[in-house]
């Protein structure tokens, strides 16, 4: 079958062209100012722009943690997420003390294997390193598993310096890279002690006793490693110009870093969790906390200057009711956003039609550079001749409020209720089919898995 585009704006990395886009037997086959082949379906995208699908590289669906399970399974979250204009999410696997990396691997393969709505990989989140894991990198490359996690924070997960070093040598020794959750798990700790002494309980404490600097302090401590190691790393869900400063520092020194940041900490602030109303103030708790207003234009600058590689959402949800387990505790409340559905949105509405960004930077850091650095640029992230045909149609004068009642995730709140979107997603068409169309999923399970390769390096 074949699928005809005609009139809209093609929105690609490096440019934007007014032309006509052909698709067939799932793939992009033909773009021109004026195509005059016979197509089966065409589809009027006048005034319209056409970017390529969204790819959410950093998304906790179906997560047992902090005494709960994450209330977005992969049925509910890539429903939202396809919604949302994002065609392909990389979840975070993770491996438990005593897995080994085949066992998890297996534990989220049996997670997906119900159904998606959008393409799916996973990143593989080491927690437990030894020789046998060490072993095993290489049977996650032959799994299409490229990209790996690690934390320097959460007791659960966190490994130490030693074993830090460790593993990004290992994984580069592979050409492959890890993205690592940059907190000072000690400083946090006894922060959250003090407070807990002195009775203060409330949400707010959340980012209090999550300082900037206890976040600039591990991503400088990460770069000493990874220097040390000769190897690259990511810096995920960067919120703060504090650490931002310590990426520049190591990249004007030659080193190979790469940064991610997240809508929230693009759009929201501390004062979110300041509110006296526990319910209200707990839905915005996530690690690394919310920052302040300097921080989130200075994340903006830094997205239009190309210090900020990708935006990903770190969607991790949690309803109100699970919420409520840290009533009496600030620190049993389980952290974390659900963006999964709006990111696109919201970096068009807040970036673009704000002029704080270009249509084809937004391109860039959702499509683009995940493809790269995640190895599936040959079949994802730009809308180019022989790729993945996944389109999202986005028309710039269509308006839409945020709301509860018109989200999709599996929770009973939005953390962006009330916000006026300007620039509306009207289709997403994923490998030529039209999953979705006027805010409601129109294809179920089209999702596949997707086997990555290493990151293409040479046009990073």
């Amino acid at each position: 079958m074949k699928i005809l585009f005609k009139g809209g704006t093609i929105v690609r990395d490096d440019k934007s062209i007014k032309a006509d886009l052909l698709v067939e037997d799932e793939k992009i086959i033909e773009i021109s100012k004026r195509i005059k082949t016979k197509a089966d379906k065409v589809v009027d995208v006048k005034d319209k722009l056409l970017f390529p699908g969204f790819i959410d590289a950093h998304t906790h669906l179906d997560l047992h943690v902090a005494g709960t399970v994450t209330a977005d399974n992969f049925d509910t979250g890539t429903k939202a997420a396809v919604i949302g204009g994002t065609t392909t999410v990389i979840d975070f696997g993770t491996q438990y003390h005593g897995e080994s990396l085949k066992e998890a691997l297996k534990n989220w393969e049996d997670k997906a294997s119900t159904g998606t709505h959008c393409d799916y990989s996973f990143h593989m989140s080491i927690s437990d390193w030894n020789e046998n894991v060490k072993a095993e990198i290489q049977d996650m490359i032959d799994a299409g598993i490229t990209s790996f996690k690690l934390y320097l924070t959460y007791p659960d997960m966190m490994l130490s310096d030693h074993d830090m070093y460790e593993v990004i040598k290992a994984l580069w020794e592979k050409k492959c890279f890890a993205g690592v959750h940059c907190e000072n798990a000690g400083v946090i700790d006894a922060l959250r002690e003090y407070e807990l002494k002195m009775h203060n309980t409330q949400p707010k404490f959340h980012y209090l006793t999550r300082p900037d600097s206890a976040e600039a302090e591990a991503v400088n401590r990460l770069l000493f490693i990874s220097k040390e190691a000769n190897a690259p790393v990511m810096v995920v869900h960067t919120t703060c110009i504090k650490a931002l400063d310590e990426i520049r520092k190591a990249r004007k020194k030659g080193q190979m870093v790469f940064c991610e940041t997240c809508p929230q900490y693009l759009i929201l602030d501390h004062r979110k969790l300041d509110n006296e109303d526990f319910d209200e103030a707990s839905k915005f708790v996530c690690a690394p906390p919310l920052r302040n207003t300097e921080d989130k234009e200075e994340l903006w600058k830094a997205i239009k200057n190309g210090e900020v590689d990708i935006i990903s959402t770190d969607h991790c949800s949690f309803d109100l009711e699970q919420r409520r387990m840290g009533k009496d505790d600030f620190t049993k409340i389980p952290g974390g956003l659900a963006g999964i559905e709006h990111r696109g949105m919201l970096i068009f509405s807040e970036g673009v039609s704000k002029g704080r960004i270009t249509k084809e930077k937004m391109a860039e850091v959702l499509s683009y550079n995940p493809s790269k650095l995640f190895g599936i640029s040959d079949r994802k992230g730009r809308l180019d001749k022989g790729m993945d045909a996944d389109i999202v149609v986005i028309n710039p004068k269509k308006e839409r409020t945020i709301s509860v009642s018109n989200s999709h995730y599996n929770i009973d709140y939005s953390c962006y209720e009330g916000i006026k979107l300007q620039g509306i997603i009207d289709e997403v068409y994923l490998r030529g089919t039209l999953v979705a169309k006027d805010n409601e999923l129109i294809e179920s399970n089209k999702g596949t898995f997707l086997k990555r390769n290493l990151m293409d390096y040479d046009n990073r």
